[in-house]
């Protein structure tokens, strides 16, 4: 529909000083702030990883966090009472006008996400009003070919070591390499042996123009075409051990690229103005990879959020589509359902928690933003929180749909033949890892229970203690990671006292039907732990042999001391036979 110049409408607020009287222009403006906020943010990591200043780094990521929820709430806070909701079918003219203002711009459907969050805001939507906000049809991105290709283009005759040199020439960084020409070679010799015969025919690396930052690691992102036209990945991660930068590794197969762009690790710093292009170069190397996952992999969260609530209304459009609760031990906190065949899970918080839960809503939320805050080292799903959905009555399950109305009251409520949920989490679908142990053959229930202590042990090195470790509240991933993902009882290790249980010094207190110690709140007692994880059997020796001193408090109060002195560990998100010099 060809509108005017949106105009603020007779009965409108006055634009705030310094605002534009056209309330499209100020969303815009609004979102141009916050990009670029969000990039230069972005933008230090280079720096920060040459200086190797680690501990700054870390306060950068929880700074960009904040941004979003920052301007969109100035934004609001500019446009209350500016916008009307129109009264007949056709589009509000201050959504057809923003339309207009966006396009060619290589962020263009990143706006129409912020768009979004304001204008609900604004009028106070509920449910989705096609007339005011983006919807599945989104915003046309394509710049009409002005940009071209995203990546750049290194000519070559083979995997050799030439080729890696000019991988990392083209970084930027050349002078900071310890060893460039060295590395190259090794990460040459690394890629034809992991490629084989195909190494010989890579005629081209195509590599995008900016490096990925994340903890103490920069990853070139790369992709090896053939001469058929087939590509391969080749990402490298990049380490600054104090004799200079040097590569890591070299991952060449999907699947350990997935890893790497993992829902449970933190998000990258990118210096992207072209998100959709980058998404679209990163679904090449791992095709698998839900496109909001990639979005928010790369620091764009809320529009990866906007991605994954259009791939759901996309599947509740088939006629059998019902949700129903998720396989595992009912969560004393949480209702969990999903889709069947879908690779999300739905979590709405009860309105009473189950014996011996004693906990609050304010409570869980305020986990969940713990959880968003930290790095997630790769053992932490990753959430996605909504407000004020709503769904057709008959997409329920009847059994969960009473469930939801009884027993979350506060959070779920019908509206005619609409459900209408107030609050949400999303996170990604795992096999609990208490299903996964009793069907699975015993070399992978072993591996399994390996990586269980391997996900508590990883934790605790970033400064998490789960609270409850029983193994319902962990899940398996596809890749066979173990994955914490149930935060009523998380904590910071700092927040916790590990304690050795005392010795009885008599015969009362050894009979005593009641602790004869005091015992806080924050106080922890590992030794206690054993009979309430693995199981009684060959997999509880597997564990004990493996993760025995995860059961002592020298083990957890060593931690707490190394974390006191400001240590910040190294965590890899690929194998370490990977690792071109391992441990």
């Amino acid at each position: 529909m060809q509108t005017a110049a949106a105009e603020p409408s007779r009965d409108a607020d006055p634009p705030p000083p310094g605002a534009s009287a056209d309330p499209a222009q100020a969303i815009l403006d609004a979102y141009v702030a916050y990009l670029d906020a969000f990039l230069a943010v972005t933008r230090r990591a280079g720096g920060r990883f040459l200086r190797r200043e680690w501990a700054d780094g870390q306060r950068d990521a929880a700074e960009r966090l904040t941004l979003y929820a920052a301007a969109v709430d100035r934004a609001v806070e500019d446009l209350r009472g500016r916008l009307r909701r129109p009264e007949g079918e056709d589009d509000a003219e201050f959504k057809t006008r923003f339309q207009r203002l966006v396009l060619g711009r290589g962020d263009a459907e990143v706006a129409g996400t912020f768009f979004n969050s304001v204008v609900r805001r604004v009028l106070g939507t509920h449910g989705v009003d096609a007339r005011t906000e983006f919807t599945a049809e989104a915003i046309d991105p394509r710049r009409e070919g002005r940009d071209g290709p995203l990546h750049r283009v290194i000519s070559a005759e083979g995997l050799n070591a030439a080729l890696f040199a000019s991988l990392f020439r083209a970084t930027g960084m050349e002078d900071a390499f310890a060893e460039l020409g060295a590395d190259a070679e090794r990460c040459a010799g690394a890629a034809r042996e992991q490629l084989g015969a195909e190494a010989e025919g890579v005629r081209a690396a195509e590599t995008l123009p900016f490096l990925f930052y994340r903890n103490k690691a920069a990853y070139v992102v790369a992709r090896a075409r053939l001469a058929e036209g087939d590509v391969r990945p080749l990402v490298v991660p990049l380490m600054h051990p104090p004799e200079g930068v040097r590569p890591d590794a070299v991952l060449t197969d999907p699947d350990e690229v997935h890893r790497v762009f993992s829902f449970a690790r933190s998000y990258f710093h990118a210096d992207t103005a072209r998100p959709r292009d980058t998404v679209a170069f990163l679904r090449t190397l791992m095709p698998a990879k839900p496109v909001h996952e990639l979005y928010t992999a790369i620091g764009h969260n809320r529009h990866g959020k906007t991605e994954l609530y259009r791939e759901l209304t996309g599947l509740l459009a088939a006629p059998d589509a019902r949700f129903v609760r998720a396989e595992g031990i009912r969560g004393l906190v949480m209702i969990v359902f999903t889709l069947p065949g879908y690779n999300v899970v739905f979590k709405v918080i009860r309105d009473r928690f189950g014996a011996p839960k004693d906990g609050d809503r304010d409570t869980v939320m305020e986990k969940y933003r713990l959880v968003f805050a930290r790095d997630r080292v790769g053992r932490l799903a990753d959430a996605q929180e909504f407000e004020h959905l709503r769904f057709p009555r008959d997409r329920f399950d009847p059994d969960l749909l009473d469930e939801l109305l009884t027993q979350a009251r506060s959070s779920v409520v019908e509206d005619g033949d609409r459900i209408v949920i107030r609050h949400l989490y999303t996170e990604r679908r795992l096999r609990p890892l208490d299903l996964y142990l009793r069907e699975a053959p015993a070399e992978a229930a072993e591996a399994a229970v390996i990586e269980y202590g391997n996900s508590i042990r990883d934790l605790a090195c970033a400064s998490i203690f789960p609270g409850d470790l029983l193994l319902k509240n962990f899940g398996v991933s596809r890749h066979g990671r173990v994955i914490f993902y149930d935060y009523d009882e998380l904590a910071l290790l700092s927040d916790v006292r590990f304690r050795a249980l005392p010795k009885a010094r008599n015969d009362d207190e050894e009979m005593s039907a009641e602790p004869f110690f005091s015992v806080d709140e924050k106080d922890v007692f590992p030794e206690q732990w054993l009979p309430f994880l693995v199981p009684a059997g060959p997999l509880r020796e597997v564990f004990l042999r493996e993760h025995g001193d995860l059961l002592t408090v020298d083990f957890w109060s060593g931690i707490q001391r190394r974390q006191q002195t400001g240590e910040i560990p190294d965590f890899f998100p690929y194998p370490q036979s990977r690792r071109l010099r391992p441990e």
